[in-house]
């Protein structure tokens, strides 16, 4: 019986816990972090985007196999980090904040 108390104290602490998430959404923190999450999923895949387009459109351009094909990683690289990871990436670390912080989902990052 004593164990079922304690257990019960413990399970309902993240509950508790929720009140105050509220107040952490009215932070300068928790606007920060929302700035960041807008850079990273905005701004990542214009500049992935911007650099894969570059690469393409001078690859024809150049004459050396060598550097054709250090231009043609670096598209490569821009489209797996800046279209697909960064997008990925901010969605992962937004359902961790919103579904696994207490109080998260009052802030809606």
């Amino acid at each position: 019986m004593l164990g079922a108390i304690a257990f019960s104290l413990v399970a309902v602490e993240p509950v508790l816990a929720q009140s105050a998430g509220t107040a952490f959404c009215d932070t300068d923190m928790a606007e920060t972090i929302k700035n960041l999450f807008t850079l990273i999923q905005f701004g990542g895949p214009l500049l992935g985007g911007v650099i894969a387009l570059g690469a393409t459109v001078v690859t024809p351009m150049i004459r050396r196999a060598d550097q054709k094909l250090e231009l043609k990683e670096a598209r490569n690289q821009a489209v797996v980090w800046g279209i697909i990871v960064a997008p990925l990436g901010t969605a992962i670390v937004q359902f961790l904040l919103n579904n696994v912080v207490a109080g998260g989902t009052s802030c809606g990052l």
